[in-house]
């Protein structure tokens, strides 16, 4: 069964720390599952080849898989403490690495942990995160005389709207909550006096901001 709601990055993006003259360079992304999150990890790797460490921790797919690296740092300092801080945000279908360029001055393993975790969460807040909910599209069908009706229905719902096609009737394609399918094509036949033709399209993922 899809996830019918989640939290991803909204973009690529990325944000710096410095810790006892060490840098910590996060680098989030959204990801669709397993392959193109390790396809990042491996991108951004390449990309800063010359740091001492690039730990990584994703949470991606259906069913979700998780994983971690540490990445040449003591066990479970580096890419625990990444992962840790994705589930606490409940992110998935995204993709965490943590530069480390070392400043000469050891941490010890409690100091990595609070490092790597405060990199992943800078990144975070540098992405963004966004609600991710699954959507059904509706094709609405109703005669002029309730199409105004429709219209306002939408716009108090703040349903997202696509074409509406004007020919011999009017034709809404509207985007709801696929757990509020029933509910809304139950209420568009109410309001348009049972002459509303209700036909399900294509599912799809519809972002709505929450940081």
């Amino acid at each position: 069964m899809k996830r019918r709601i989640y939290k991803t990055a909204r973009a690529e993006a990325s944000a710096e720390i410095i810790e006892k003259k060490s840098r910590f360079l996060a680098t989030v992304a959204p990801v669709s599952g397993e392959r193109e999150a390790l396809e990042f990890i491996g991108g951004v790797k390449k990309k800063y080849w010359d740091a001492r460490h690039n730990c990584s921790a994703f949470r991606a797919g259906e069913p979700l898989r998780e994983r971690s690296s540490d990445d040449g740092e003591p066990a479970g300092s580096a890419g625990a403490p990444i992962l840790e801080a994705l589930k606490r945000e409940e992110a998935v279908n995204i993709a965490v690495v943590v530069t480390r360029y070392f400043g000469g001055v050891l941490l010890g393993v409690g100091g990595l942990k609070r490092a790597y975790a405060a990199a992943c969460r800078a990144g975070l807040l540098a992405a963004g995160l966004a609600e991710t909910r699954l959507a059904v599209q509706l094709e609405v069908t109703v005669p002029y005389a309730a199409a105004d009706k429709i219209k306002r229905k939408i716009d108090i719902e703040n349903y997202p709207c696509g074409d509406i096609i004007y020919k011999d009737d009017v034709t809404f394609r509207v985007w709801v909550n696929f757990e509020d399918e029933s509910d809304a094509a139950e209420e568009f036949f109410e309001i348009s006096a049972g002459t509303a033709r209700i036909s399900r399209g294509e599912e799809k993922y519809i972002q709505r901001d929450c940081q």
